[in-house]
């Protein structure tokens, strides 16, 4: 499945993009997510290297996506924090394998394909726009004035 990392890095993104284009403080990320802040910090600072978000210094500043939640897709935050592990090579090193996967770790590799796929072909507008009752992944309050 995937990391705790990754999982909150999607939280992140999600409530980044229910507030865009208005930048948002640590703090408030932390809350709206539930995210302990000192994790929260090595997320932003992966997402932000990666070039997800930047972070600007200052009174007008904090936290935004780099691109629109239409734009921006599942899998770019996912890569951006821990890309989803593919099987290329038998992972027991068998000689007689090589890149010819076995059975099982030829259906695991699959399995991780699909995932990929549709993190690649699922943007944040879509996750947004979805009509569930449920917010996505955190709850997201109303859109917050910037101080």
């Amino acid at each position: 499945m995937i990391s705790q990392t990754v999982e909150y890095a999607l939280r992140t993104v999600c409530f980044l993009a229910s507030q865009s284009p208005a930048a948002q403080t640590t703090s408030r990320i932390a809350a709206a997510t539930k995210v302990p802040q000192a994790y929260l910090s090595k997320v932003i600072q992966n997402l932000n290297r990666a070039g997800v978000l930047r972070s600007q210094r200052g009174v007008r500043g904090g936290i935004s996506l780099v691109k629109t939640p239409a734009e921006l897709t599942l899998l770019e935050v996912v890569n951006a924090v821990d890309p989803l592990p593919r099987i290329r090579t038998c992972p027991l090193q068998l000689a007689g394998h090589g890149t010819r996967l076995c059975p099982l770790h030829r259906r695991l590799d699959n399995a991780m394909a699909a995932m990929e796929e549709a993190f690649r072909t699922t943007t944040l507008a879509e996750i947004l726009a979805d009509p569930s009752l449920s917010t996505p992944l955190c709850d997201v309050p109303p859109r917050l004035p910037n101080p």
